[in-house]
């Protein structure tokens, strides 16, 4: 009798500039490209097994998911170096099992609306081809939420959500890129942040 072979499964860390997220990297895709997933709390995790486990530790205060990589935050009473290790070998025995990540399928790219205004269509394109990758790296992401009367309004996910830089990464990074490419851009603010 053949015995099912384990998935192999390799995490590395990086730091982030929140210092209270830290990015599990994993050596294949959790998410399509693109998409991510943000859990502010256990009771949003009904898409995401592998997140509700990981709010069964004391420490855990946020879970993302996005393309090869599971963003974790933590509460400030606890030291990475006390939890890095448990947390990396959790995920790491989840996705050796084999269950996925998330557990939603769309039907649709849940980016791009065919209703998008020109301008719109504009602000998604930038933003996924020249902030996302960015804000990706730091363990995060950036999601278009509107564009009103010049105003483009954006929600932070990840190590984004609360970190002490987001907002000069905002206004210095983000604003300055896309009121640089589209005059019809005067100002980039986050919401829910």
């Amino acid at each position: 009798m053949l015995q099912a072979q384990k998935k192999p499964v390799h995490i590395y860390m990086e730091a982030n500039p929140n210092p209270n997220s830290l990015k599990f990297v994993v050596n294949f895709m959790l998410a399509d490209d693109g998409v991510s997933f943000d859990f502010p709390d256990q009771e949003s995790t009904e898409n995401s097994p592998l997140a509700n486990e990981l709010f069964n530790f004391d420490a855990v205060e946020r879970v993302f998911i996005a393309s090869n990589f599971v963003t974790v935050t933590k509460n400030t009473e606890v030291d990475w170096i006390e939890i890095q290790d448990i947390v990396r070998g959790h995920i790491k025995n989840y996705l050796e099992s084999g269950k996925p990540a998330v557990q939603i399928n769309f039907e649709k790219d849940p980016l791009f609306d065919e209703n998008d205004s020109e301008v719109v269509k504009k602000i998604k394109g930038i933003l996924d081809e020249y902030i996302r990758p960015a804000v990706e790296q730091d363990g995060g992401a950036i999601v278009f939420h509107s564009f009103h009367e010049g105003v483009v309004k954006v929600l932070l996910q990840g190590s984004c959500s609360g970190c002490p830089s987001s907002t000069v990464t905002l206004k210095a990074g983000i604003q300055n890129l896309l009121t640089r490419m589209l005059p019809e851009v005067k100002e980039v603010v986050a919401e829910g942040v």
